[in-house]
């Protein structure tokens, strides 16, 4: 009994493949993206097209899956919080072990743990692997332009927009009160 959907779109069926190593098939699909994918500031957007050009390969352990996702992100730069649009493609590549492989130990053959991704019948989900490789190709603070200068600390200002932005001469609060006084004796 498999625990799969093979409707789910991010499922695939290698039944075509056989367990006949050297057996291949190119797979090219756009699917809706899932929830969360991406980080907090940066990701694709949940339902949005994610194109999937793959090559399915049988091997005596399993079925090998190379290839490339494209997608479209969203986000915000972590300097000014201006709007990001941008893309991202990412190499996939993941060996997904048969489910009978086992020999019926619960801990599986030695040398594995509970990562290696497993067929599930003749099924496989493409799902945590695109996961991992979208969020790990991503920048850990995303920005809308390389040299982004960021918000102004006084007023929120974006530097970018006015590059010759300032707020006059900065007084230190711990000297405002001789300020004061020097602005007297000059009266």
């Amino acid at each position: 009994m498999t625990s799969l959907d093979p409707r789910a779109p991010l499922v695939l069926d290698t039944r075509e493949l056989g367990r006949r190593p050297g057996s291949e098939r190119h797979v090219e699909l756009t699917v809706p993206a899932p929830a969360d994918l991406g980080i907090e500031v940066l990701s694709v957007p949940e339902g949005s097209p994610v194109e999937l050009d793959l090559r399915l390969e049988a091997v005596m352990e399993g079925v090998l899956v190379t290839g490339t996702a494209f997608a479209g992100l969203e986000g915000e730069c972590v300097r000014c919080l201006e709007p990001i649009d941008d893309d991202v493609e990412v190499d996939i590549q993941e060996l997904y072990v048969y489910d009978d492989s086992r020999d019926g130990q619960d801990t599986g053959p030695e040398g594995e743990d509970d990562e290696t991704s497993r067929t599930e019948g003749d099924l496989i989900d493409l799902e945590p692997v695109l996961r991992d490789a979208v969020v790990l190709a991503l920048p850990f603070q995303p920005m809308c332009q390389d040299d982004c200068p960021g918000l102004c600390p006084e007023c929120g200002a974006r530097l970018a927009d006015e590059p010759g932005h300032n707020h006059g001469e900065q007084i230190d609060p711990r000297w405002a009160g001789l300020a004061s006084l020097k602005d007297d004796s000059s009266n």
